[in-house]
């Protein structure tokens, strides 16, 4: 929220362009298969949210905050690899940062809204949040079963795609 609040300008200005995007869905797809690869057959250290250390809460809020600075790092995603490396898993650890970034956002338009605005954000919200819910009950199930490395390989198709598109648009 700091460095939001602080920097989000000239953050935006920095890095907000097709070639960040491009470089971090595919930095961060190679990771995800870095990271399902180092840590087959490992089990989780912390199964539980009370377990976390605040060691282990800042490290996996470094990685949320690697996810809000540079557009293209999927905040779940970096949130998972993060907790990953640590030995926790969880969807839900992404939820305080999501919200914060939503907040954010929420200030800096100034609460300006018109009841129909206010009433499609609020519908907005509710259909996020069960779609957000039915999706990780999803996820829970699959990654029971798989790995990560289908959204690595994911990632960096998306990424090449990305650079296709812009170099060939020019």
């Amino acid at each position: 929220a700091v460095v939001g609040v602080l920097f989000d300008d000239k953050l935006n200005a920095l890095f907000y362009n097709w070639q960040t995007v491009a470089i971090m869905l595919i930095l961060f797809g190679v990771f995800f298969l870095v990271v399902e690869t180092w840590n087959k057959g490992k089990t989780a250290k912390i199964h539980s949210i009370g377990e976390l250390t605040y060691t282990s809460a800042l490290i996996i809020g470094a990685f949320q905050l690697i996810a809000a600075v540079f557009p293209g790092t999927s905040r779940s995603g970096a949130t998972i690899l993060g907790a990953i490396l640590i030995g926790v898993y969880t969807f839900f650890l992404a939820v305080p940062v999501m919200f914060g970034a939503s907040a954010l956002k929420l200030v800096k338009f100034g609460f300006h809204f018109s009841s129909a605005e206010a009433i499609l954000l609020a519908v907005g919200m509710i259909v996020a949040f069960v779609v957000s819910i039915l999706t990780i009950k999803f996820l829970m199930g699959y990654i029971k079963k798989h790995d990560f490395k289908a959204f690595g390989w994911y990632r960096i198709v998306l990424g090449a795609a990305v650079i296709l598109y812009f170099v060939l648009a020019r």
